[in-house]
Order: C-alpha cells, then structure tokens, then sequence
C-alpha cells in the first residue's frame, strides 16, 4: 500500500524538484519508526541539500551526527 509521502516523493523524483526531495526526505526521517530507517531517509535528504547548496544542509548533518551516522571530523 502507497502512502501519502511515497506518493509526493515519487512525483517530487518525477519532477526533479531537488527542494521538495529534500523537505520529503526529512519528513520521512522524522516519521520513520526505526534509526536505520531515520538515518536512512535523513541522509536523502542530507545529499539532496547539499547538492542544492540548502544551508539546511548543516543542520541535517548535525542532525546525522546526534543519529550516529555522521561524525564531526
């Protein structure tokens, strides 16, 4: 069954709408029910920002960090 959010992250991949991925993405994160999972969709949303140039970016890596998934060096 397709949710809501597959469903606006299918079209958002579709369009190639880079800032809607990037909010999706994190959207996803803060809803998954598991840390690999929240890792998972964060890091998404993560090398989507960086590839915009999204000052989000920088909280989504601190974000990673505080998950595990990233490290400060």
């Amino acid at each position: 069954m397709q949710t809501d959010l597959d469903t606006r992250l299918l079209a958002a991949h579709a369009e190639e709408n880079r800032a809607a991925l990037i909010a999706l993405y994190a959207e996803a994160s803060e809803g998954a029910r598991g840390l690999t999972a929240r890792r998972f969709y964060l890091t998404h949303a993560y090398v989507y920002a960086l590839e915009a140039g999204s000052p989000e970016a920088v909280t989504m890596r601190g974000k990673l960090v505080d998950l595990g998934a990233e490290t400060l060096e």
